[in-house]
């Protein structure tokens, strides 16, 4: 007898069906059953922020939830923030920005900042640091992370008044 349950999630818009374990994490669900590798798998007791998703309008970090917890949520990955067209404007700002260095955080960083700015469309630098205080990065210092999420904050609200 199998302890295994049916698994259904919508991932990056996708409805997505699988067999877990019910004490199974979401990280390993994601990474080692459906192949999504952006969220990584870094302190695994949700300090450092590298496994977080956005799981039904919330940030929360993948380590800390089990498959059973996930059924029939929404989740988007950093790979679901893409578009057709290239990259989300939060991925190309923490590029032009060098808001990386080993890329190890930066899934994370920009799921995380995603939300933030949806929470929070024009946020000050002491609102982004607040809300990026649950991701951690060994290796950036955190000053262009702040100024890649500021530049997207602006860059996305100029979006916004254009399409309006």
């Amino acid at each position: 007898m199998s302890n295994k349950m049916h698994l259904k999630l919508t991932v990056n818009g996708q409805v997505v069906e699988t067999l877990a374990e019910p004490r199974e994490l979401l990280i390993h669900v994601l990474r080692e059953r459906l192949d999504i590798t952006g969220p990584h798998i870094g302190c695994e007791t949700s300090h450092c922020g590298a496994c977080t998703v956005d799981m039904d309008g919330r940030s929360v970090k993948a380590c800390t939830v089990f498959a059973a917890q996930a059924q029939g949520a929404e989740i988007t990955t950093v790979e679901g923030l893409a578009g057709p067209d290239g990259m989300h404007v939060l991925q190309e700002m923490f590029r032009e920005h060098h808001g990386l260095q080993c890329g190890y955080c930066t899934p994370g960083m920009i799921t995380r900042a995603w939300r933030l700015l949806q929470e929070t469309p024009r946020p000050t630098e002491e609102e982004v640091r607040f809300g990026m205080a649950g991701n951690l990065c060994r290796c950036t210092g955190y000053q262009n992370i702040v100024k890649a999420i500021l530049a997207a904050a602006d860059a996305m609200a100029a979006q916004k008044e254009a399409a309006e």
